[in-house]
């Protein structure tokens, strides 16, 4: 079938390089303008431009897909099925309309649950052990269109946001070339989704990374990976300095005694007690560093025993 793929991150990379490498006709990709990053703010392409160009794909980058200019491309390529994976904008009914075959997405959890824009790391900081990908036709609302296919994903406990993402970010590629095929040979079946079961994934906020010792150890831990390797969870020396925690595992170590907060040992990390159990920080981004072990952090001298976190 002649594909428009719309993605813009390394998530969406996946599934564009499967439809390439099953043949598809891609007739265009659709990805966000390039965008200013760095110290020099260097304008810099999106991973999915960055894969489209280097594969010879046409690359188009529309400020808007409100206006005539994107109607008529639309009507230049004349897609049978648009691809989208988390291209991030809405698409208007204008284009949801347009192919044959419909807009198709590929989302990151397993609708109707963590409908929206941060499902992955929404799972893992929910302590989720099983998540998902599934597959959709677009609708107008946010994730409500009818299913396609959807296939569970494992989250073990040493996951983090990058592992789930790189784990989900196959199988999405999987089950979107399962999707067209199966709607190019007309046996693809829609399922409704029970909108009353919907929950929904906000944007990961500051406020969501200001780690809380006062939770136990479990939320503690969990937070961290879910937020790891970006934005990061974060919390502040005895000093205010700020600590960025890059990677943590749960710990047995906890006393009646101690405070939420307070540094138990620096053996091997730095341990921290919660409300129940505690953490060892492994990995840290201390402010105005770079990422670093926490041993390391440690024999900078920057943390001492019964200092509390905060």
């Amino acid at each position: 079938m002649n594909v428009l793929f719309m993605g813009t991150p390394d998530f969406a990379v996946f599934s564009l390089k499967a439809l390439v490498e099953a043949g598809h006709s891609i007739v265009g990709v659709v990805t966000q303008p390039d965008k200013p990053k760095g110290r020099g703010y260097a304008l810099t392409p999106s991973p999915v431009k960055v894969f489209a160009t280097e594969h010879g794909l046409p690359v188009y980058q529309p400020s808007t897909l409100k206006d005539e200019g994107f109607t008529e491309l639309l009507r230049e390529l004349n897609p049978q099925v648009i691809a989208v994976v988390a291209y991030g904008k809405i698409l208007p009914q204008s284009v949801l309309h347009y192919p044959a075959f419909g807009c198709i997405n590929v989302h990151g959890s397993l609708l109707p649950e963590y409908r929206g824009a941060a499902p992955m790391q929404r799972a893992i900081l929910d302590g989720k052990t099983v998540t998902g990908i599934t597959t959709q036709y677009m609708a107008e609302g946010i994730d409500t269109g009818d299913m396609l296919l959807w296939e569970e994903v494992v989250i073990e406990e040493d996951d983090n946001f990058e592992t789930v993402h790189d784990k989900l970010g196959a199988c999405g590629a999987t089950l979107l070339v399962r999707s067209l095929a199966d709607l190019e040979a007309g046996t693809a079946k829609r399922i409704p989704q029970n909108h009353a079961l919907a929950t929904y994934a906000a944007k990961i906020q500051k406020e969501d990374c200001l780690l809380d010792f006062s939770k136990d150890s479990f939320t503690v831990h969990n937070q961290i990976r879910g937020l790891s390797p970006f934005p990061l969870a974060f919390t502040h020396t005895t000093d205010g300095k700020l600590l960025k925690v890059t990677k943590a595992e749960r710990t047995a170590d906890s006393s009646a005694h101690t405070v939420p907060g307070e540094i138990l040992s620096l053996e091997g990390g730095i341990t921290v007690a919660c409300a129940t159990g505690s953490v060892r920080l492994l990995g840290v981004l201390p402010e105005g560093k770079s990422r670093m072990a926490a041993v390391d952090f440690i024999r900078g001298r920057k943390v001492s025993l019964g200092d509390i976190l905060h």
